[in-house]
């Protein structure tokens, strides 16, 4: 197999995850970490949001990110003053580049909203944006 090193993959069981930082009503629970595995360069996680509540609006300085949606409907706000809204719902991509305004929101009235979210930075830096999108489901 070669002379050099193989550093060992890393298995996070469901009920090892690690609980992160809640945002609005949104929390995200990661397995895929630096904590976790000792990740410098990607983090994964997944995020749900309860019936009828959203996260904060907010942006991340460091970092980009992916998110599927697992299951669930909402909205996906995003733009400078948070004005685009676009319907997502399971089987959706969503792409989001460093310093973009956004903001998940789940419509549903009795269903969570699944995000599966990874960056490419271990850790991340989250500006929320007070007073800013929706207010009512926080």
């Amino acid at each position: 197999m070669g002379d050099h090193a193989h550093p060992p993959c890393v298995v996070t069981k469901g009920d090892k995850l690690e609980v992160e930082i809640a945002s609005g009503a949104m929390t995200r629970l990661a397995g895929v970490s630096e904590a976790l595995s000792g990740s410098t360069g990607i983090h994964l996680a997944i995020a749900t949001v309860p019936p009828g509540r959203c996260s904060t609006a907010h942006y991340h300085v460091n970092c980009e990110s992916a998110i599927y949606v697992v299951s669930g409907e909402g909205l996906f706000l995003h733009g400078e003053e948070l004005d685009v809204e676009e319907e997502i719902g399971r089987g959706d991509f969503i792409y989001v580049p460093p310093d973009s305004n956004h903001q998940p929101v789940n419509t549903s009235g009795d269903e969570d909203l699944v995000l599966i979210v990874a960056r490419n930075a271990p850790v991340e830096i989250v500006v929320d944006l007070e007073g800013a999108g929706r207010q009512d489901c926080r």
